[in-house]
């Protein structure tokens, strides 16, 4: 998965440049938070190794990929805070550079923006080093960063005069000969901010004598961080369990009593400063050996109107849900219920949505809905020490899984082989652990999901999906053309073939296209035909005894490439009254192969250049009135044109030409003079190049048809080009419906294919076969081209 290039630098020096193909899919750390500041987002961001990503569900609970970053370093921790009357929610993150950095989504250019990068140490993962915990006040005030041994650093949030994020210089709360087990900030309502840490001193340890049974103690600490003073100091200190592994930091102020849970083995404490301490057991599995300790590994807190509670994973990946009854600041019990089982997990996120994010160490990760809160027996603080409770684990009854995000971790041995004997050599992948092994099956390309497959009555030669109305939502019309007619389709609940459209069915369609607010379009071989929304139907034909063998549109312009070497090309313009209107003629004296119109960019009415290819050759044509069809530039290429599409970006205009060879070029057209700079080329395959401008994820993106299908887009400030990992398709357009918000309607041979693309970003399509054990080793019969042994045990376990 790892291409590396050796680049030798100015001065001599040779530099590691490292990329990889597919990025990492195992989750360390997550959190949830509003961080774009959009009223009622919903966004988590996952550490993935050494990148940051932000995922979004949408309305239907998928989770949609919206930016990935490299961070070039070891990710240790991730924390998100707010700051007081903020709308939006900030990224601190500490890694093994040996600095504190917050971070800020940018939703306009989609990246995150360092806001802060303090340096407090030297770089890599040192046990003195801060960077491996991090504690955050509730209130966004100030935050904690602390190392394995000995150093804690606290660090005050605030605004200057422009509402900026400011950061102070670190004030030390370092106590030496101290090991650090956890760290939190502790919700104090607007007191001064305290932070508590979990901590075993080793002083003279080596050399201590233990009597039997006896272990050195835990102990749980809140330092205090004085704002009018500006200071840290040692608050208070009490002894805990000496199993105890974890911290959970409880709401306080209006939203609850506050505190810490300390969670230890088969136990949860609540504890806090002058309040009297209330544990309660773990919930065992029943018949599990009582010798066998239990620990909480993972954690997430929910908060909501009148109330939170609290979500606890076991090692052994069952979820509990844990409640307090309080009054004021006292807790009077903790409840401990057996909820659900999922896979153990590095990470949770519950959602203010009512979701459970589930980022799990082996497999794929999980995103839950909770649909339920079934009666279990309850733990309680009130009960007997050494209280019994038991439970018998059960399939998901209060969550449904509802989308997963792929994980390929841990990748145990792997192969690159053609046993399906597809030219192209395919991954062989042994994942995972247990019984959620799998082996994976990984070919490049994107994932494509097909929704509806149907037969035609011959071999189509185009596609088209047009709306009746430019405010409508869907698509009205699917508008398939063969070679001596045209079947139109209506989209509702169900596609049916209709009559009365007003499209000419009896010849072949060259374009299809929504005019104005509410006309259609129809370029047929000897003509246009203009529907108006009445039912008016106008009609423009071809002079002589010429047809129409190309045509170029967008919603308001309209240009037409006649047949014969003259090269008659034909310009129309939608006027204000919603007539198609002719407005320039002109004699190319040359054959055109193709003809391609620019969009119409946001604010204008018009768009300014015509694209037509000539042979080897593409022109750039000025349709402004006042020089309309004058030649601005050219560009020579290497093949015949076979198709012209123009894209707009936030930036620029790009011109993509299509070539007979399976080369598409793309080159950049200067909006101001027309001018072709700037050319890059792509084999894509070996039949001709077809273009067709769609649209994903409400930006402008294009497919590219060749000997296999690929998407161009633009992706996290790049421009990708993705193949589909489908068979190929000969022609394609953009199609949205109430079943399909964002597809494509595509044919292939003599059959209609509507597609979704749900997994953008991803480079390889994985086909997952499950296994029953922990594979080990895989290797090919010698004798067969297409048979693999794989090894599979686990420990302790009866085969």
């Amino acid at each position: 998965f790892v291409c590396r290039a050796r680049i030798k630098g100015l001065l001599g020096m040779v530099h590691l440049y490292n990329l990889t193909l597919q990025r990492s899919t195992c989750i360390t750390h997550c959190v949830y938070g509003n961080f774009s500041g959009t009223k009622g987002a919903n966004e988590i961001v996952v550490a993935r190794g050494s990148s940051l990503e932000l995922l979004r569900p949408n309305e239907t609970g998928k989770i949609i990929h919206v930016l990935d970053v490299d961070v070039f370093g070891i990710i240790r921790v991730l924390m998100p805070f707010r700051l007081t009357g903020g709308a939006k929610d900030y990224v601190v993150v500490g890694s093994d550079s040996g600095r504190i950095t917050i971070l800020e989504y940018n939703s306009v250019k989609n990246i995150f923006e360092r806001v802060h990068q303090e340096t407090f140490g030297r770089s890599g993962v040192r046990r003195m080093v801060p960077g491996q915990y991090l504690g955050v006040d509730p209130k966004g005030r100030a935050v904690m960063i602390g190392a394995a041994e000995r150093q804690k650093l606290v660090y005050i949030l605030n605004r200057d005069a422009q509402a900026r994020l400011t950061i102070s210089s670190p004030l030390e709360a370092h106590k030496a000969h101290t090991i650090v087990y956890s760290l939190v900030g502790v919700d104090v309502g607007f007191e001064n901010p305290i932070f508590a840490c979990l901590e075993m001193e080793y002083v003279d340890a080596d050399d201590a004598v233990l009597a039997p049974g006896e272990e050195h103690h835990k102990m749980l600490t809140y330092y205090e961080l004085d704002l009018g003073l500006n200071h840290v100091v040692r608050k208070w200190s009490d002894p805990v369990d000496p199993s105890s592994n974890m911290l959970i930091s409880v709401p306080g102020g209006a939203d609850g009593p506050g505190g810490v849970l300390v969670c230890a083995e088969n136990t949860i404490t609540w504890k806090h400063k002058d309040h009297i301490p209330r544990t309660c057991p773990l919930p065992r599995r029943s018949g599990m050996d009582a010798s066998q300790g239990l620990l909480v590994v993972t954690t997430a807190t929910h908060k909501q109107k009148g109330g939170f509670f609290i979500v606890v994973q076991t090692e052994y990946g069952d979820l509990y849900k844990v409640t307090l009854k309080y009054e004021d600041d006292v807790v009077h019990e903790v409840l401990i219920k057996y909820f659900d089982t999922v896979p153990v997990c590095n990470a949770l996120c519950v959602l203010r949505t009512g979701f459970l994010f589930a980022a799990s160490e082996f497999g794929n990760h999980g995103f839950y809905l909770f649909v339920g809160d079934e009666d279990e027996s309850d733990a309680s603080s009130n009960m007997p020490p050494h209280a019994l409770v038991e439970f018998v684990p059960h399939r998901l009854k209060n969550l449904q899984l509802v989308d997963e995000l792929p994980s390929a971790s841990p990748v145990l041995d792997m192969k690159i082989m053609d046993l399906l004997h597809e030219e192209t050599p395919q991954i062989y992948a042994l994942c995972g652990r247990g019984p959620r092994s799998s082996l994976r099956i990984m070919r490049h390309g994107m994932t494509v999901t097909p929704m509806a497959v149907s037969g035609l009555p011959g071999t189509p030669s185009a596609v088209w999906t047009i709306k009746k109305n430019a405010r409508d939502e869907f698509d009205k019309f699917i508008v398939v053309s063969f070679v001596n007619s045209t079947l139109v389709l209506a989209v509702g609940a169900t596609v049916e073939e209709v009559h009365d459209s007003g499209f000419l069915g009896t010849t072949t369609t060259l374009n299809v296209q929504a005019l104005g607010e509410d006309a259609m379009l129809q370029v047929h071989p000897n003509g246009i035909r203009h529907i108006r929304a009445d039912g008016r139907i106008n009609e423009w034909r071809v002079p002589g005894r010429r047809t129409i063998i190309h045509a170029a549109t967008n919603e308001f312009q309209v240009a037409v490439a006649l047949s014969g070497e003259e090269g008659e090309v034909y310009y129309f313009e939608l006027d204000a009254s919603g007539t198609l209107m002719e407005v320039e003629h002109r004699v190319m004296n040359r054959e055109i192969t193709a003809i391609g119109i620019a969009p119409v960019a946001k604010g204008r009415t018009r768009g300014r250049f015509l694209a037509m290819g000539d042979g080897n050759t593409v022109r750039i044509f000025d349709l402004y009135r006042n020089n309309c069809l004058q030649q601005m530039s050219m560009l020579a290429i290497a093949a015949p044109c076979e198709a012209l599409s123009m894209l707009h970006t936030d930036d620029a205009l790009y011109l993509h030409v299509g070539l007979r060879s399976g080369v598409m070029v793309r080159t950049v057209l200067d909006t101001n003079t027309g001018e072709l700079t700037d050319s890059r080329s792509r084999f894509l395959g070996v039949r001709p190049v077809t273009l067709v401008p769609i649209r994903v994820r409400g930006g402008p993106a294009m497919l590219a048809l060749s000997s296999r299908t690929w998407l161009c887009h633009d992706f996290e400030g790049r421009f990708a080009v993705v193949p589909f990992s489908y068979h190929p398709l000969d022609h394609a357009t953009h199609f949205s419906s109430e079943q399909c918000r964002e597809g494509i309607v595509a044919t292939a041979t003599n059959s209609l294919h509507i597609l979704t693309l749900e997994k953008i970003g991803e480079v390889f399509n994985q086909t997952e076969i499950p296994l029953r054990y922990t594979p080990r080793k895989m290797i090919t019969h010698p004798l067969s081209a297409n048979l693999a042994a794989i090894i599979e045990t686990d420990h302790r376990t009866y085969t």
